[in-house]
């Protein structure tokens, strides 16, 4: 009898062992266009479940789509979301160098139509996939892409709650008037990076008071920009930018993160 029931359990253990090695995050590309632009983003999910799940557009550094927003992306698969990597920049284009990610950058940030329609014709993508629940998508940004996600909340944007982590301030886009923000807004950003002016503080704080928004900033004590990425240490000292990874701050903002996606996306 014990040697049926330690067989029983063993092939039960199998069993087990071979569903999580098929269960895996995957990542799949997704081309896509905005007008007559060809974009090239990611979805990335857990395929362990079929149920439908809470969706996040996720926009990136003003590098474009680097191995930094792949990681992030799976770790959002791994938390139970359906992760949209959104292809800003058209081609998935990427930059190796300051001046050529602020050209990039810059193309969509002074033009503000162009910076929505991409946006949106990402979540757009990300909504009609089969594993996500279309009535739970939020969104997060890194450094430009944070200027990205906190501008489409200003403009009243179906998202349930966005994430800006080390977030660049340039507003783009109209006050927002009262009652028109539909999200939850967090701001996650190093309390001495240089790149975020005390005024961009003020004028965003304005708006959202007047617009009676529900936010909330966070500031980490020593953590300057790029504080999320492990790469950003290295491109510091390579182009002398107030650019450093630090673990302390990487780990306790996506802490707060993640009770803000899971409280405004789960429930």
């Amino acid at each position: 009898m014990r040697t049926i029931i330690t067989n029983i359990v063993g092939a039960l253990c199998a069993i087990a062992m071979v569903a999580s090695a098929h269960a895996a995050v995957k990542e799949e590309p997704v081309t896509y266009t905005d007008g007559e632009t060809t974009m090239k983003g990611f979805v990335v999910y857990d395929d362990a479940t079929q149920a439908k799940r809470p969706g996040i557009v996720m926009v990136h550094e003003w590098w474009g789509i680097t191995p930094h927003i792949h990681n992030e992306a799976r770790k959002f698969a791994e938390q139970g979301y359906v992760a949209f990597i959104a292809d800003m920049y058209g081609d998935a284009k990427t930059a190796d160098n300051p001046k050529d990610a602020g050209a990039l950058s810059g193309s969509v940030m002074k033009n503000p139509k162009v910076m929505e329609q991409r946006f949106n014709a990402a979540r757009e993508q990300l909504a009609k996939q089969a594993s996500v629940n279309p009535q739970r998508i939020g969104a997060v940004g890194y450094c430009f892409g944070g200027a990205v996600v906190l501008n489409m909340a200003r403009t009243g944007a179906d998202l349930a709650a966005v994430a800006g982590f080390h977030a660049s301030l340039g507003l783009n886009t109209p006050a927002p008037a009262p009652g028109t923000i539909k999200a939850k807004i967090l701001i996650l950003n190093g309390a001495d990076d240089p790149f975020v002016k005390r005024e961009q503080y003020d004028a965003l704080k304005k708006d959202f008071d007047a617009a009676k928004a529900d936010y909330r900033i966070v500031e980490y004590p020593g953590a300057v920009h790029a504080f999320t990425n492990p790469e950003a240490t290295e491109l510091g000292k390579k182009f002398n930018l107030p650019l450093r990874y630090d673990a302390k701050a990487d780990q306790e903002s996506k802490a707060e993160a993640a009770k803000l996606f899971a409280a405004n996306l789960k429930k």
